[in-house]
């Protein structure tokens, strides 16, 4: 492990909070964002992860409103943002707030990406033209989920970051990392201990990630069925990608997670109104991880 990816495990630590709500071109919202980071910070989470596509512009205010998070992108497609400019938006910010920043990378999905083909192979080629601007391995972070990703996130990157997964693809990604690399998979909580309305507001959630082949793929590798993977999700399913229930059940799930190798685990809070910034189940979230 180098001195920047163990620095990048301390800075994170335990937990974080995946948001796509932190992140707008609205400016309108800017101020709640920037205070909704600051708490953040406060309340004892590492890092705030930016969801959908994003870039160190999304990044940027953020991290002028706090003084020790780590804002990462979660993701910054491959496809729609040139290496070289990425590479600059990185070193500017890396002057500015060294350390604060990381840049997660990643392929993005053929259902979304015009002209989508050779993922890994794009991506290797976008990393060697990061390594070409002048951008340090240690710097960046890869949504991997299969073995050969993984296995580049270990070689040319920090770690990964992988989304939508299980604990069971954690402890099989931690064997294919080994120990120096960060892993920092995401997981999703419902704070609700009513099985069937838990289920619902996860099932309506889930449904979209379901039309892409990337994550249901990976659900068949871990052993989920073509049944667990149509009509929403199987409970199953639901259950093993959301946490959900009363606090300590929550927090079990949570655990679940670093248990199985995982360094940092990225936060996600999934409830009916996804529009606004769920600021008092963050509150309930660190409460319950203090």
């Amino acid at each position: 492990m180098n001195d920047a990816t163990a620095s990048l495990k301390e800075s994170v630590g335990r937990y974080g909070v995946w948001s796509a709500r932190l992140r707008s071109d609205d400016p309108s919202g800017d101020s709640e964002r920037a205070q909704a980071a600051a708490e953040l910070e406060q309340l004892g989470y590492g890092a705030l992860w930016l969801g959908g596509n994003t870039a160190a512009r999304d990044a940027a205010p953020l991290i002028e409103a706090t003084s020790r998070i780590v804002v990462g992108t979660s993701i910054q497609s491959i496809w729609e943002h040139e290496a070289s400019s990425a590479a600059a938006s990185f070193a500017e910010l890396e002057v500015s707030h060294p350390g604060r920043f990381v840049l997660g990378l990643g392929v993005s999905h053929g259902p979304r990406v015009e002209g989508y083909s050779r993922p890994y192979s794009t991506m290797v080629g976008y990393l060697d033209e990061l390594d070409k601007a002048g951008m340090r391995a240690g710097h960046r972070l890869l949504a991997a989920l299969g073995p050969k990703m993984l296995e580049l996130s270990r070689d040319r990157a920090a770690g990964a970051i992988p989304y939508l997964v299980t604990p069971e693809h954690t402890a099989q990604a931690r064997e294919r990392l080994g120990e120096g690399p960060l892993l920092a998979p995401e997981f999703k909580v419902v704070l609700d201990s009513d099985p069937a309305r838990a289920r619902a507001t996860a099932r309506a959630y889930l449904a979209m990630y379901l039309q892409l082949p990337n994550y249901t793929k990976n659900f068949l590798n871990l052993g989920f069925t073509e049944a667990d993977v149509t009509g929403g999700g199987s409970d199953r399913l639901i259950d093993a990608v959301f946490a959900w229930g009363d606090e300590s059940t929550i927090r079990a799930r949570i655990d679940a997670f670093h248990a199985a190798g995982a360094d940092h685990v990225a936060l996600q809070l999934v409830q009916d109104d996804m529009t606004s910034l769920p600021r008092e189940g963050w509150r309930r979230l660190a409460s319950l991880l203090a």
